[in-house]
């Protein structure tokens, strides 16, 4: 359903088709009739500017509103402001601008989701768009992720200062994949891969949690999702898990055999 001001808008835009037909076929009809001067005279006419006033004015009204919808918040970007932007941003509801000299940007103030992952088409990026990053051992990992946040609200004039709408290309994907590699560099591949996944996902929480709050944005939950590791490392788990299962079986195998030759030794003791 249309806002007040984009109804407005539309029937500004109708207003001025209509007007620009009626104002041809003036002109075109008077210079037909009685020749070029006075179709010139009959567009200064009270018949063809009274139209063009009320048009005018129906393009400033809706132009004059904005409507800020609950999930969104508005910052006005001013002529007249000092540093050209209002000191708080307009919340949801009707408002009022000064046409011309002022205009508005909006920003989404709900929860957002952006992930980085190597799946094709589950993160933000189409491709393989996981964190490459090497362990303190020199092993390679990938590592998918995912930030909860939203904009605060009361910070949405620095945001747009600081960021104006590439806040998550310039500030946010960036500020995670260097966190990421940076904390992921103090473990080594096998603590990544075990203990130490949950301490890698908290602290790195805790550190983007307050990277986001200084620029106006606040951090919900940071989600490790997934660590993938190289083939060579991945073959080389295989490998040492088949041994040691492998070793587990002849463990048991042997643990059978002496449990039999014990059972034999003490059927042989009880006929002797």
């Amino acid at each position: 359903m249309p806002n007040l001001d984009q109804l407005l808008q539309t029937v500004a835009n109708i207003g001025w088709i209509f007007f620009a037909i009626f104002a041809i076929a003036v002109f075109v009809r008077t210079l037909l009739r009685r020749g070029p001067a006075m179709a010139i005279l009959q567009l200064l006419s009270v018949r063809i500017l009274l139209p063009l006033f009320l048009v005018i004015c129906l393009t400033l009204l809706s132009a004059a509103l904005v409507f800020v919808p609950p999930t969104d918040v508005a910052v006005v970007v001013s002529l007249i402001s000092p540093g050209g932007v209002r000191p708080e941003p307009l919340r949801a509801g009707l408002h009022f601008i000064i046409p011309v000299l002022e205009s508005d940007v909006l920003y989404p103030i709900y929860w957002q989701t952006y992930t980085m992952s190597n799946k094709i088409d589950e993160g933000a990026k189409v491709g393989d768009d996981s964190i490459r990053a090497r362990t303190s051992d020199g092993q390679e990992v990938r590592l998918d992720s995912s930030v909860i946040f939203r904009l605060d609200l009361e910070q949405a004039v620095t945001i747009h200062v600081d960021w104006q709408e590439r806040y998550i290309e310039d500030f946010i994907r960036p500020i995670i994949r260097g966190y990421v590699r940076t904390q992921v560099s103090q473990f080594t591949v096998k603590e990544v891969n075990s203990s130490a996944r949950r301490d890698l996902e908290v602290t790195l929480g805790r550190l983007l949690s307050e990277a986001f709050a200084s620029k106006g944005i606040i951090l919900d939950q940071f989600l490790l999702r997934d660590i993938t590791f190289t083939d060579e490392y991945a073959h080389a788990i295989e490998e040492k898990q088949v041994a040691l299962e492998n070793q587990e079986k002849a463990e048991h195998e042997a643990q059978e055999m002496r449990n039999l030759a014990e059972g034999e030794r003490d059927k042989l003791k009880t006929v002797a």
